[in-house]
């Protein structure tokens, strides 16, 4: 009892402790030509996060024309009329600054990490690239053979590097989430000049982009910077293609073998899931950390550590906005074969799905959620981002203060109602991992 007790008290006040360090204050404004922006002061240490998410992913392209958005993201790394070929990166750098960029389904993302004195400059160049883009001859035919390079070391000689792809496929047989983000390399051999200019007037404008500032700052001086540079850049168009395409419900099991260059079998399980801002998806977040969270979670404790089935458990949980997919994977321990594996996860799955979560492992799980919460605000390029994606997913920034709360409503039998709604058994896709000898034989 003592120890109950004292487990719960320890619980009560981390949670308050964390709940303090998760209120993010910040300012928004939208500029007359659309452009969103928020700023969010932190004037402990002297750097800034400038970031720019364009609400354009790999959905947003035509089935014959997939890559595009992927494309953009390399691309507009190419330079400016007034940066020259190449230059981009090296003028960041020569600041002390860092930048990065990510393409996903459903956004594009670029960031600059400078010295806070040098914000001026990230913003010069962001509003750069978004009013003078570079994109001719020279620079397509470029980048065409650096993602193809990438696709070769990310996805064709890598070891289980087409799990993504292979499950998506399958996943999705209606929805553009169905084609990979890095997209197809006939389509980008095919697509002219001309088709890459008219994707990046159709989507990288300012009344389809958030402007995020995060770190210290001066909110008057940021704003009349961003105004200074961003303000003279046209509005795209009034309106933006997005898919209205619904995924069906899958009624019946995918199943289906992929033959790779592995020497270890490998189980992979989809679960199609609900839109990103589902009221679901809090219940969701938690179940899958129980499920595939780290060394505690159930199925490493249960197949990696007691029953040594399985080598390894993880879990990617795509989150989308027009409706996600949680993948799960194990790699087989030396000698078992993968139907004894499977059979063990359907075990689990369903004991979860009849019994669902234990008190004790509940309070566990709310702890980690809060701990990833503070995490992943504890750095000014992840306030930046969540901040932007807030602002886009979720109906405004200030979700950014509320996540929490979401997930503090979320009851215990929360997990085991999704878990009996959303893991369907017989509406998933299961995919077997096999050496290429096995093929042979």
């Amino acid at each position: 009892m003592k120890r109950s007790i004292g487990y719960t008290c320890v619980a009560f006040l981390f949670s308050l402790s964390l709940f303090a360090q998760n209120t993010i204050h910040f300012k928004e404004t939208t500029l007359e030509n659309g452009l969103h922006l928020i700023m969010h002061q932190d004037n402990s240490t002297p750097i800034v996060a400038v970031s720019v998410l364009y609400h354009v992913g790999s959905k947003n392209e035509q089935p014959d024309r997939t890559g595009f958005a992927h494309f953009f993201e390399h691309l507009l790394f190419e330079g400016t009329e007034n940066i020259g070929r190449g230059e981009y990166m090296t003028k960041i750098q020569s600041i002390g600054g860092t930048l990065n960029a990510f393409t996903s389904n459903d956004i594009t993302y670029y960031y600059e990490i400078v010295p806070s004195n040098y914000l001026e400059t990230a913003l010069y160049m962001e509003s750069e690239r978004m009013l003078h883009p570079k994109i001719d001859q020279i620079g397509v035919d470029t980048q065409r053979e650096v993602i193809k390079e990438e696709k070769r070391q990310s996805y064709d000689n890598r070891p289980y590097g087409t799990i993504l792809p292979e499950t998506m496929r399958r996943a999705f047989s209606e929805h553009p989430y169905r084609w990979p983000v890095i997209g197809s390399m006939e389509d980008l051999d095919a697509a002219r000049l001309e088709e890459f200019i008219a994707f990046h007037k159709a989507y990288y404008v300012p009344n389809n982009a958030t402007l995020t500032i995060a770190g210290d700052i001066d909110y008057e001086q940021a704003e009349k910077w961003v105004r200074m540079y961003f303000g003279e850049i046209p509005s795209g168009p009034s309106s933006f293609y997005r898919p209205n395409t619904k995924e069906p419900k899958k009624t019946e099991e995918i199943r289906d073998i992929v033959y790779d260059n592995i020497q270890i079998p490998a189980i992979i399980q989809a679960y199609n899931l609900p839109p990103k801002n589902h009221p679901d998806s809090f219940a969701l977040e938690m179940l899958s950390t129980y499920l595939t969270g780290g060394n505690s979670s159930l199925m490493t404790k249960e197949l990696v550590d007691k029953q040594q089935t399985a080598l390894a458990v993880q879990a990617i949980p795509l989150d989308l906005e027009d409706g996600g997919v949680f993948i799960m994977y194990a790699l087989t321990n030396m000698g078992v074969d993968p139907a004894v594996l499977e059979s063990e996860i359907d075990r689990l799955l369903t004991e979860v799905r009849e019994q669902g979560v234990s008190e004790q492992e509940f309070q566990k799980l709310q702890n980690i959620i809060e701990n990833d919460l503070v995490s992943k605000n504890s750095s000014m390029e992840g306030i930046a981002q969540n901040l932007a994606q807030a602002h886009v997913f979720y109906g405004g920034a200030d979700y950014i203060n509320q996540e929490l709360d979401k997930f503090r409503a979320v009851k215990r039998e929360d997990l085991q109602r999704v878990a009996n709604q959303y893991i369907n058994l017989d509406g998933r896709v299961v995919l077997y991992y096999l050496p290429k000898s096995a093929q042979a034989e």
